[in-house]
């Protein structure tokens, strides 16, 4: 089939591609190690001379055909799968930055990922500087200095479903020679391929929407192929010289397009390791091939709660992307015009502790870490997500102390708001 796939077909079929007498479905193929018949074959592997599979913690064939699939949902050409969406967006970054290096970030990022920004990173000699996304963009040049080497956002954030203007972030990184890696679990390449709108590289939680029913926890660095690395090689040594772990290879020479995730396998896999198992990239296979039909349920069911939060006397306050009165309207309608995603923040009249009393009345809504599954769920991240950030830091990254994140699943809406209704007649 030359003609190429449109995304639902992608969701289905890509990726694994069956020869003559092959499983239909995609194998689990749950070996460490696999068979060569002479010294010279697996030597030509171990030197990036040849394709080919020796060992897990670099390649597996059930991973890889995950990866290829979330690429080419992406539009880029190539992706590696990880442990976690911790993992995916600590590898896109290391990959480009080291000691003494710099990079520029939104602060309206999940907090799991501000921690590992703001705190672990600069233990590795590698800092950051938090910048708002709705800041002018003298504002967000003037954070740039010349060891910076990345600019990085979510496309919804996490947890304050805010939305990124890619195509500003982008102009910037550009402008500063740098790439744009854009987080974007919430929205999925179904509702929008940041590539599309100038970003360089992606990464996904896939523990979210992508495999949709909170079974595997995981994550994915796409890259887009588009950066020219070897244009701004000063900034970018690890890829533009030679690589004297690999006999003096340089991967922009050797590999052109995917010199990026080359070197991610090739050093911080062979090095950190942070595989998921094929067993687990096999579950999120199975979520992949509904995501298409999953995703617009999300949505329609956000829409109509957070229509009813917005109206309702006892709600303070509502963020979600699809009420015509959201500060964000205007770029969802741009970026996102299918919709955003079924998470909703949103905040009561009172205190703490009515969000508090709010969440333990519900029944059928659970309260759990997880968001953005088939589940509807909640969760009051200044309690629970963010806990570990200074009130001060929550402000910053967009946490409202009063923020209530609602992760609207698949089922039927009218249960979903007749928890939500008798919940809110307790407080």
């Amino acid at each position: 089939m030359t003609q190429k796939m449109k995304t639902a077909t992608l969701c289905v079929q890509g990726g694994w591609k069956p020869k003559n007498g092959d499983p239909r479905v995609l194998p689990i193929i749950q070996s460490t190690t696999f068979k060569y018949d002479n010294t010279e074959e697996m030597a030509d592997l171990f030197d990036l001379k040849k394709e080919g599979y020796f060992y897990t913690r670099l390649q597996n064939p059930t991973n890889d055909a995950v990866a290829s699939k979330i690429a080419a949902l992406e539009g880029g050409v190539g992706a590696v799968l990880t442990s976690s969406g911790q993992a995916a967006n600590f590898y896109a970054l290391f990959n480009i930055c080291e000691a003494g290096d710099h990079f520029v970030t939104s602060n309206e990022i999940y907090g799991g990922t501000y921690n590992l920004f703001g705190v672990t990173l600069k233990k590795l000699g590698i800092e950051c500087t938090f910048i708002s996304q709705e800041a002018s963009e003298e504002e967000i040049d003037a954070a740039f200095r010349p060891n910076t080497k990345a600019l990085f956002g979510e496309t919804i954030s996490n947890p304050g479903c805010q939305i990124l203007d890619i195509e500003k972030f982008a102009r910037i990184a550009h402008k500063h020679g740098v790439p744009l890696i854009v987080d974007n679990t919430f929205p999925t390449p179904i509702n929008c391929r940041p590539f599309e709108w100038g970003a360089d590289i992606v990464t996904h939680s896939t523990t979210k929407y992508m495999d949709g029913h909170a079974t595997q926890v995981g994550g994915v660095v796409v890259d887009s192929g588009n950066f020219d690395w070897d244009a701004h090689a000063d900034k970018f040594p690890g890829l533009t010289t030679p690589d004297e772990s690999y006999h003096g290879l340089t991967y922009t020479k050797k590999f052109g397009k995917m010199a990026y995730t080359t070197k991610l396998v090739a050093q911080l896999m062979r090095d950190l390791g942070s595989i998921p198992a094929p067993q687990n990239s096999f579950l999120l296979n199975l979520g992949l091939e509904t995501l298409h039909l999953r995703v617009p349920r999300h949505c329609e069911n956000a829409q109509r709660i957070a229509e009813f939060l917005q109206n309702d006397p006892r709600v303070a306050w509502v963020h979600y992307s699809g009420l015509p009165s959201d500060k964000n309207y205007a770029l969802a309608q741009k970026y996102l015009p299918n919709g955003s995603c079924g998470v909703i923040a949103f905040g009561l009249k009172g205190t703490r502790e009515t969000a508090v009393q709010f969440m333990d009345s519900l029944q059928m809504i659970a309260i759990v870490t997880h968001v953005a599954d088939a589940r509807t769920c909640v969760l009051h991240p200044a309690s629970h997500t963010h806990r570990q950030l200074s009130d001060e830091q929550l402000r910053e990254a967009g946490v409202a102390p009063d923020l209530i994140r609602l992760s609207v699943g698949i089922e039927d809406c009218d249960d979903i708001l007749a928890d939500i209704r008798q919940a809110l007649d307790k407080i």
